[in-house]
């Protein structure tokens, strides 16, 4: 199977043998008194992706589109700096030409480590890590109010409560006499 990976629009020389895909969890456990833990459930996360490629300093049989290492620092410094989110794009393909699916998200530039290793030769392993990034922004309400019309004149009928006026002042104390119940 053949991977192809861009990032804002520049291929990687040699795709990465692996590619992590962390999908962020935002739900919330809460303990209810007397009935043990709850799970409230959240929209996920920003999903966050690594991964390692390697970059050849001379073209290799195994090696796409290359160009000199300083192109690709000087991108991803660029794509750091910037700060401003890009495409990442992963293309699979099966060995006979047929695309299974691609992976095409905005990112914004995390972390990148240069790595390099005598194991490696001359080659230099780049660690990256990307964050989805979603576009933002307040939102624009308009109100439009519907004009009256003076043809609803609703007549509203008020009535008035009266207070009943007591005649005598109700006295504080009573004397019990014979026939009282």
């Amino acid at each position: 199977m053949a991977y192809y990976f861009y990032l804002d629009g520049v291929e990687l020389p040699v795709a990465p043998s692996k590619l992590e895909t962390k999908i962020n969890n935002k739900n919330r456990t809460i303990t209810l008194i007397n009935e043990g833990e709850v799970n409230i459930l959240k929209k996920p996360g920003l999903t966050e992706i690594s991964l390692s490629p390697l970059f050849p300093q001379t073209p290799q049989p195994f090696t796409n589109k290359l160009m000199s290492l300083s192109f690709y620092l000087d991108k991803f410094e660029k794509l750091k700096t910037e700060k401003k989110p890009f495409q990442f794009i992963v293309t699979r393909m099966t060995p006979g030409g047929k695309m299974l699916f691609n992976t095409n998200i905005k990112v914004s530039m995390e972390d990148y480590k240069i790595i390099e290793n005598a194991n490696n030769g001359m080659a230099v392993v780049i660690d990256i890590k990307l964050k989805q990034y979603k576009d933002y922004g307040t939102k624009k309400v308009t109100v439009k109010s519907q004009p009256q019309s003076n043809t609803d004149n609703k007549v509203v009928k008020v009535t008035e409560t009266k207070v009943r006026e007591v005649s005598k002042p109700t006295p504080k104390s009573h004397t019990v006499v014979r026939g009282d119940t």
